[in-house]
């Protein structure tokens, strides 16, 4: 377990209390169906850009790909490339247009309404199949963000794992049903700036404290010189293109 101070529990319990306050503030402004659901349609460039990703990446982000990177060396680098260029035709190609087509599809709120509007199904069968990969890979993304989260709490504070997990998921549930959309975005974009910085911040203060960049390769290399090779394993395998694709 990490040394807490009192400055980091009182920090970490501020900042509970600003995400359930963000839920209570939306939950008041909140008028109807669609600004529950979809924000009334309204929220800046800067704000549904930093949710989605802040969504997108969370726990694998700060510790699944620190991890992968931590054994694998710079190997690693090709999931950050492949999410690149992958997030980039996402929102080049495909956000523009769903937020269009969604509104003309008869203002559609969600995914199987668009689709079942779309294609002007006469049964329920293509919302109920979308509704159900929605369900169940959703699941299973979301049960790894709160493991995420309640890994972190025990390491931190010392929390038992389902101490940390409860405390996890009742915040998040509280904040998500009182605002909705727009609660969850704000505290998405809060949190995404957080990540933003720490992903900024760490690396240069890890850096540091090994005694600079050279240092930090030497030390790697003295390891597995394969660590510091972006076409190798860590056996010293070249990495075929097809990996690199997938990855």
């Amino acid at each position: 377990m990490i040394e807490t101070t009192p400055g980091i529990i009182i920090s970490f319990v501020l900042y509970l209390i600003f995400m359930l306050l963000i839920g209570w503030i939306f939950y008041r402004r909140t008028q109807n169906l669609s600004d529950y659901i979809l924000g009334g349609r309204g929220l800046n460039t800067w704000v549904t850009s930093m949710s989605a990703q802040a969504s997108d990446m969370s726990g694998w982000l700060l510790l699944g790909l620190p991890g992968y990177a931590y054994i694998a060396g710079l190997e690693s680098i090709w999931i950050a490339v492949g999410l690149a260029v992958g997030t980039y035709f996402n929102w080049r190609f495909i956000a523009q247009r769903l937020r269009k087509y969604t509104q003309i599809a008869g203002n559609s709120l969600t995914l199987p309404d668009y689709f079942e509007n779309r294609f002007r199904a006469n049964s329920k069968i293509l919302r109920i199949v979308s509704a159900l990969f929605i369900l169940i890979f959703f699941l299973i993304y979301t049960a790894s963000g709160f493991v995420a989260g309640a890994k972190l709490f025990n390491t931190v504070f010392g929390l038992s794992y389902i101490g940390a997990l409860s405390i996890g998921v009742l915040v998040i549930i509280a904040y998500t049903f009182l605002g909705g959309f727009m609660a969850v975005s704000w505290t998405d974009f809060f949190q995404g700036m957080l990540m933003f910085i720490a992903i900024l911040v760490v690396p240069l203060i890890a850096i540091g404290t090994m005694g600079g960049i050279d240092s930090t390769a030497a030390s790697i290399n003295a390891k597995n010189s394969e660590l510091l090779n972006a076409l190798t394993q860590i056996d010293g395998t070249t990495i075929s293109a097809i990996s690199i694709i997938s990855l």
